[in-house]
């Protein structure tokens, strides 16, 4: 399964971006979607994630209550809403699409990866 990310930018702090993934190569809805994001110096760390038909969504609780992860199996994408974005949401942020059930948390329960799209924010 390929994954393409796009969306990223500059954008000031309190303001808004939105960030879409394209997948292909494979049936989108066997996947569990997720974002993650890496910092410069930092682990890439866990955002957001959403099971196979949208019914369950999981967020960091440095996101919970600004971002908004959401998918569309019928044109194969998932997005990623992110508003009141502050300077520490600065990072290349990555899809990636995982087989496990439920709502896997961690870097190793993903198995397909975007090539990430990068979020500035300005103070």
């Amino acid at each position: 399964v390929q994954l393409q990310a796009s969306g990223g930018g500059l954008v000031q702090a309190g303001g808004s971006l939105r960030l879409s993934c394209a997948v292909s190569g494979r049936t989108f809805s066997n996947y569990v979607m997720g974002w993650f994001r890496q910092a410069p110096g930092k682990e890439r760390e866990f955002v957001a994630t959403i099971t196979r038909r949208g019914s369950s969504t999981y967020y960091a609780d440095s996101v919970r209550g600004r971002f908004t992860i959401s998918r569309d199996n019928a044109k194969n994408t998932v997005s990623l809403q992110m508003n009141s974005l502050k300077t520490e949401d600065t990072a290349v942020y990555y899809c990636a699409a995982s087989v496990v059930a439920g709502l896997p948390l961690t870097v190793d329960e993903y198995g397909y990866w975007g090539q990430g799209t990068l979020v500035t924010v300005s103070s």
